[in-house]
C-alpha cells in the first residue's frame, strides 16, 4: 500500500473488485457441479476447482492488505514508518496468494477439463504440485484440447460420463452448451482464464505496493501536508 495522493484507496478498491471477482470465478464450477444431477461432487469439471485458487489465494489471503487499504484514507493508518511497513508485509501475504491463483489456474489450462483426460474423466488426474507445474512448457501450453475440434477420442463414446456426447459433435465444432464435453470445456477455460488474470493483476498491485511501502520507510513516511490531502 502507498500514500501517494490517491492511490491507496484506488489501489484497494481494484484489490476488493479482484478479490471478489476470484471468489465469484472459483464458485462457478462449483456449484455447476452441485446442481448438476447425478453428479454431486462426483464427477467434477476438473477439481482444480477444489483447490480454491480463487476463493483462498486470489479471495481470504488478499484480505488484510485490501482491509487496510480501504481505510487507509479515512484513518490515515499509514502515514508513519510503521504503517507503511505493515501495508508492505501484509502485501506480502497477498503476492503469495496471487502467485498461488496463477499457479494453479496455469496447470489447469495446460491439462483441461476432466473430460479431455485420456484416463476416463477420473479424478485421480488431479494432482496439483510444483513437479506437476514445471512439467508444463510454453509447447505444451497450446489449449488444443479447447481449439480443435473434440478433445474426446472416438473410442471413448462408450464411456457412460460422456454418453451425451455424440460422433457429430465430435466431428462439428461448435463452442455451446450442446454437449456435456463443450459445456465443461467453456467452463473450465473461462474460469482458469479469468483466475489466471486475476492472479496476474494482484500480483502486480501487491508488488507495486511493497516497494513504495519500503520506500517510503527509508524516505521517513509522508510529510504532514501530504497526509492530510490523502
Amino acid at each position: 500500500m502507498t500514500c501517494c495522493e490517491g492511490w491507496t484507496a484506488c489501489n484497494g478498491f481494484s484489490l476488493l473488485v479482484l478479490l471478489l471477482l476470484g471468489v465469484i470465478l472459483n464458485a462457478i464450477p462449483l456449484i455447476v457441479n452441485l446442481v448438476e444431477e447425478d453428479q454431486k461432487f462426483k464427477n467434477p469439471i476438473s477439481c482444480f476447482e477444489w483447490f480454491f485458487p480463487g476463493i483462498i489465494g486470489a479471495g481470504l489471503m488478499v484480505i488484510p492488505a485490501t482491509t487496510m487499504s480501504l481505510a487507509a484514507r479515512k484513518r490515515a493508518c499509514c502515514n508513519n514508518k510503521t504503517g507503511l511497513f505493515l501495508s508492505s508485509l501484509l502485501n506480502v501475504i497477498t503476492v503469495i496468494g496471487a502467485a498461488y491463483c496463477l499457479m494453479v489456474s496455469v496447470q489447469a489450462l495446460a491439462e483441461g477439463p476432466l473430460i479431455c483426460n485420456s484416463q476416463g474423466n477420473s479424478t485421480s488426474s488431479c494432482e496439483f504440485s510444483f513437479k506437476n507445474l514445471t512439467a508444463v512448457h510454453p509447447e505444451s501450453f497450446d489449449l488444443q484440447w479447447f481449439f480443435n475440434d473434440s478433445c474426446i477420442s472416438p473410442t471413448d463414446f462408450n464411456n457412460p460420463s460422456i454418453n451425451n456426447t455424440t460422433a457429430s459433435n465430435w466431428r462439428t465444432y461448435s463452442l455451446h452448451f450442446n454437449s456435456i464435453e463443450n459445456k465443461h470445456r467453456i467452463i473450465h477455460f473461462s474460469v482458469f482464464l479469468g483466475l489466471l488474470l486475476v492472479g496476474i493483476l494482484e500480483t502486480l498491485f501487491g508488488l507495486s505496493q511493497i516497494v513504495i511501502g519500503f520506500l517510503g520507510c527509508l524516505c521517513g513516511g509522508v510529510s504532514k501536508r501530504r497526509s492530510r490531502i490523502v
